[in-house]
């Protein structure tokens, strides 16, 4: 990734910090109407909590895109946990959507095309090594 576009990444996600728990609603409402196949996933979950986790998640991945060798083995880690939830590799994909959806509808005119572009580098970088981690 370059430089600028961890600096698009860490800026407009600092403009969701404020609206952490409507921008968790926003993502899994979106998920799970355009993806309703993964709902199950979270059968028993306080989604309160989840979201708290889901922003919890990204503020690390996001304030640590500079040392991508401290976040990767944690990414990786979590990619395998996740297969136990029954996660599959296409998963991926629809939950890389329904992020960029979310940031757009929350970030507005701050949803810019290239920090629309800076976040899908990102996200498809690292749904890789994740992906490539669970399912090699």
């Amino acid at each position: 990734m370059e430089d600028t576009q961890i600096t698009l990444i860490q800026d407009s996600f600092a403009k969701v910090v404020p609206i952490a728990d409507t921008a968790a609603e926003i993502f899994y409402a979106d998920l799970f109407e355009t993806a309703p196949e993964v709902k199950p996933y979270f059968d028993g979950t306080d989604m309160k909590d989840q979201g708290t986790k889901l922003m919890t998640t990204l503020g690390v991945v996001v304030n640590g895109l500079r040392d991508l060798d401290k976040i990767v083995p944690v990414a990786q880690q979590l990619a395998v946990k996740h297969v136990d939830y029954g996660v599959k590799a296409e998963d991926y994909a629809k939950v890389g959507a329904s992020l960029l959806r979310t940031l757009e509808k929350g970030l507005g005119d701050g949803f810019t095309p290239d920090v629309k572009d800076a976040w899908t580098v990102a996200y498809t970088t690292l749904a890789g090594v994740m992906t490539e981690a669970a399912y090699g």
